[in-house]
């Protein structure tokens, strides 16, 4: 580890080509999240999805955790940042919802434990590779704490009601292995092998057509959510079949190489 990665920090932003890696940065606290990390990391999304260069993000932590989640000792205190919606029912929520919206496809890189609201912030990622030695434990019940709405509503929709039950009512620790069996993982590699399962997917995610993909990621979560809008999906179809990305798409596989999108 970096002199510079051991020293706390709000989350740290790094861009390679199309790939963008946020990194939360608090190692010698497990990556806990501070009241002033979540408007950074809205601003970090916002960011991203205003750069028509970046293709996939990468969530991740610095250490041997990925994240202990939101301080507990400020689970009280509501953000004041203009960038968090007023309607939101706190700034963890807001952030987390605006993680799972963003429109590029997004990959949560487990490096290690996950806990409390973290559990969720990786959930709204859209897709979760995890080192074998990962665990993760959703302690609400124990704390006495009522989930919030969204976040109830992902895990519901992401991994199902017997599932959620699971996970919010016992509070108990799941190992690795158990993350994937219940889909909360995509994969799950030894460490070794953690960054190149990682560079593999965001490699194909880059690749691939990124209006289509922005589309397909809305119709896919509305539809989750119960709030799909019929009509502008069916419109986004439309659209495609008339632009630059499927004229492409079709070219490239007719030549029998790798589309440039």
């Amino acid at each position: 580890m970096t002199k510079a990665a051991e020293t706390a920090s709000a989350p740290v932003l790094e861009i390679n080509g199309a790939r963008a890696t946020v990194r939360l940065n608090r190692p010698r606290h497990l990556n806990r999240l501070q009241a002033e990390d979540l408007g950074e990391l809205i601003r970090l999304f916002d960011r991203i999805e205003a750069d028509p260069t970046i293709r996939v993000l990468v969530l991740t932590g610095t250490g041997r955790a990925f994240s202990a989640g939101f301080d507990l000792n400020s689970m009280a205190t509501r953000a004041t940042s203009e960038t968090v919606p007023q309607s939101a029912d706190s700034a963890f929520e807001a952030m987390v919802d605006r993680l799972e919206d963003l429109g590029v496809p997004t990959i949560c890189r487990l490096n290690g434990g996950v806990y409390g609201g973290a559990t969720d912030l990786a959930l709204a990622c859209d897709f979760r590779i995890g080192v074998d030695s990962a665990e993760m434990v959703m302690p609400a019940a124990r704390l006495g704490l009522h989930y919030y709405t969204s976040g109830i509503k992902r895990y519901v929709t992401r991994l199902g009601v017997d599932t959620a039950k699971m996970l919010f009512l016992t509070a108990r620790k799941i190992s690795a292995p158990e993350l994937l069996s219940i889909g909360y993982l995509t994969a799950m590699v030894p460490e070794a092998l953690l960054d190149e399962e990682v560079d593999k997917l965001a490699t194909v995610l880059a690749g691939n057509a990124p209006i289509a993909m922005r589309g397909m990621k809305r119709a896919i979560n509305e539809f989750a959510r119960g709030e799909l809008d019929e009509e502008a999906v069916d419109q986004r179809h439309r659209d495609s079949m008339r632009g630059d990305e499927v004229k492409e798409g079709i070219k490239a596989f007719a030549e029998k190489r790798a589309p440039r999108f």
